[in-house]
């Protein structure tokens, strides 16, 4: 069975290289739809919690909200952080509350401290697909992603292969030493 469950994110972006009017910098409203797969935890009778699977999520992916997503190759990008610098935001501001871990992947790096995402290729509904799947794929049981981004859209599902250990009380993955980060449950 499947819990199902959406994200929005606002961006700015470019399609460098491109020959039409995304060639030019401009934002969009995202919505990602991840859908989980595992077996109904019977003591809460869910797979997952819907909320558990956004805050799960959105730690990471809040580093695309109100980010500006650039090809690592685009000349804009030397130009952005010389104007951050020369603004003394680069390394972030006090009213930066936004930020989510650093990562770094084959994909995409991000730069929470100045809201910047730079990605190995140009960023579109199926590029934000590899690049979700990577950074989620060991926290949950993806079978599909959904991205869509004004009138553009695409999906990608995956076969599941993690064993997650759930929390028999609220249905959420326990940690690293068998306990449970909302209820404080413990593994026998």
């Amino acid at each position: 069975m499947r819990s199902i469950t959406t994200l929005d994110l606002q961006y700015a972006h470019r399609f460098y290289g491109f020959k039409g009017e995304a060639q030019y910098l401009h934002g969009h409203t995202g919505v990602l739809t991840i859908e989980v797969e595992d077996t109904v935890e019977p003591s809460v009778n869910m797979v997952f919690p819907c909320n558990e699977i956004q805050k799960t999520a959105w730690n990471v992916l809040k580093n695309f909200d109100h980010a500006l997503i650039l090809r690592e190759d685009d000349p804009l990008l030397p130009a952005i952080l010389k104007v951050y610098e020369e603004q003394g935001i680069r390394d972030g501001a006090p009213t930066n509350k936004m930020k989510g871990p650093t990562f770094k992947t084959e994909l995409a790096n991000a730069y929470p401290e100045c809201r910047l995402v730079v990605t190995k290729e140009t960023m579109t509904v199926e590029g934000m697909i590899k690049i979700v799947y990577e950074l989620l794929k060991d926290k949950l049981n993806i079978v599909k992603l959904t991205f869509t981004s004004g009138v553009n859209a695409a999906s990608a599902e995956f076969e599941t292969k993690n064993k997650i250990d759930r929390c028999p009380l609220c249905g959420i993955a326990l940690n690293e030493n068998g306990v449970c980060p909302k209820c404080g449950y413990k593994k026998q």
